[in-house]
């Protein structure tokens, strides 16, 4: 997609994913400030640095035609937190990454969002596979991996400066996922 194109607005029943944009900061800031939900992603941010890492997603969007969207609740609007296509410079896949503010979790948000995210990328971005960089110890990410039909493909590495943060590469290809798929129809 070029960046001149319009980004597309995805929807579930509950859920809206679309562009990020600066009023779903202070939630994302809140995210980054907490330890435990910050701690596989990262960690903690200062409200400053949490600002400069919201502006990836953007920026990802403008120049590559994707990103990660926000997630929103249908009813309300609040941000429920970031899922999508990800992958940076010296990714080790076409990754759709998650992270959700912590009142959000436990409520299958991730697993609905990343089935519209999942089908989206396949179908607009083409890829053949989709992977989910997990580490280890994150039993709740992967616990969403497996809900979506991924599977722990071993052990993988992230480019600098993360190359020594552990993490297991979970993945799937595109057809494994409309196989998977139909459990959600």
């Amino acid at each position: 997609m070029p960046s001149s194109a319009a980004a597309p607005i995805l929807e579930t029943d509950r859920l809206i994913l679309r562009l990020p944009k600066a009023e779903d900061f202070d939630r994302y800031a809140e995210l980054l400030a907490d330890e435990t939900a910050a701690r596989y992603i990262g960690g903690c941010q200062p409200r400053a640095a949490a600002w400069r890492k919201f502006l990836q997603q953007p920026g990802a969007w403008l120049l590559q035609g994707f990103g990660m969207f926000s997630v929103v609740e249908r009813a309300g609007g609040r941000w429920l937190g970031q899922l999508g296509p990800w992958r940076p410079e010296g990714w080790p896949g076409n990754e759709i990454g998650y992270a959700f503010h912590p009142d959000a979790w436990g409520q299958g948000y991730a697993v609905e969002a990343a089935v519209a995210a999942i089908d989206w990328a396949f179908e607009a971005l083409h890829w053949d596979d989709i992977i989910h960089c997990i580490d280890p110890a994150n039993l709740p990410s992967q616990n969403v991996a497996r809900r979506l039909g991924a599977v722990c493909r071993g052990p993988g590495r992230l480019p600098a400066p993360f190359e020594d943060h552990p993490i297991e590469i979970w993945g799937q290809t595109r057809a494994q996922w409309h196989e998977h798929r139909k459990r959600f129809a």
